[in-house]
């Protein structure tokens, strides 16, 4: 089975800087983290791409590379709400038609976003999400873009570490993973550009697939059941065996935090640095907080930070 190089990487991120404006992939900077005395924690916040997401990476990435003939035949997507998004946002860039499957539960501002940018939103249950999008695709002789279990997607994804290892020596790379998209990308650069790091996976207690995966050497599936009662909605996917061969190459450890260490970690991320987070981007800061990690300088990535406004406010509040 092929696997990302460094070298697709290196491509996606080429390919993605020709898309100017306010489509743009934002070279997110790296911010101090404060209130962690035992090390020297940076965060690189996805937030603050212009999907609220580091999805928008892969999408760009994906549709970019598709030949014009079959780009313009359109784009379909499943998700639980930010690849939907950025694969709308990505179509949008590009002026093709884009559908997008998402789950009743997916939180609403998501679900609007992808709307706003002018795709066609179907809602289906969590676990018909993948074979309706592949019926929409065959209908429609379009493009499935999917979320993760693609190289072109998790190419793009790796430019989160390139960004990282050109701005850090970095000792430690701590990453949410739910499909692995991401941890498998940013694992591809880091190690190409800084072979001695530790890369370190984070997922919720109450969805730990793709740790009991990687502590087997196989993979471990979960219940749909089990995986969704976390309220990181984005981390319930499971690894593909694409993702999963990523992760056994490159990645060190996978470790898993409690719902109420989430939540505490979305509060101190607004209230010291000032970032807003979903709990599915948070699980990273969480890890830091919370667990004790290989030692050196830190780098947390806060893949996300669409949540809703009234969830924050609950939470900031419950919080104290």
């Amino acid at each position: 089975m092929d696997l990302v190089t460094p070298q697709d990487v290196e491509a996606a991120q080429r390919r993605i800087s020709t898309v100017a404006g306010p489509s743009a992939v934002v070279r997110t900077p790296l911010l101090p983290l404060i209130g962690i005395e035992d090390r020297e924690i940076w965060v690189k916040p996805e937030n603050l791409q212009p999907t609220g997401a580091f999805k928008i990476r892969g999408a760009l990435n994906a549709i970019a590379a598709l030949p014009e003939p079959v780009r313009a035949r359109g784009v379909v997507a499943y998700s639980s709400g930010n690849h939907a998004r950025a694969v709308a946002h990505a179509a949008h860039a590009f002026g093709v038609p884009a559908t997008v499957v998402v789950p009743h539960t997916a939180p609403a501002a998501k679900i609007a976003a992808a709307r706003e940018l002018g795709a066609e939103v179907v809602a289906v249950d969590v676990a018909d999400r993948e074979s309706t999008a592949q019926r929409i695709t065959a209908e429609r002789g379009a493009t499935l873009v999917p979320p993760f279990d693609d190289l072109a997607v998790i190419a793009g994804q790796g430019t989160v570490g390139l960004e990282i290892a050109a701005d850090l020596e970095v000792d430690v790379v701590v990453v949410p993973v739910s499909g692995g998209g991401l941890l498998s990308g940013v694992a591809t650069a880091i190690r190409a550009r800084r072979p001695a790091a530790k890369i370190i996976g984070v997922e919720p207690e109450l969805a730990a697939d793709a740790r009991e995966s990687l502590h087997a050497g196989r993979r471990v599936s979960w219940p749909i059941e089990l995986r969704t009662r976390t309220g990181a909605d984005g981390l319930t996917a499971q690894p593909s065996e694409l993702t999963f061969r990523h992760l056994l190459d490159r990645v060190d450890d996978i470790v898993t935090v409690s719902e109420a260490e989430i939540d505490a970690a979305v509060a101190h991320l607004a209230r010291r640095a000032r970032i807003v987070a979903e709990r599915s981007g948070a699980v990273s800061v969480a890890a830091c907080l919370h667990r004790r990690l290989p030692p050196g300088r830190t780098v947390a990535v806060v893949s996300g930070g669409n949540i809703d406004a009234g969830e924050l406010a609950n939470l900031l509040t419950s919080e104290g």
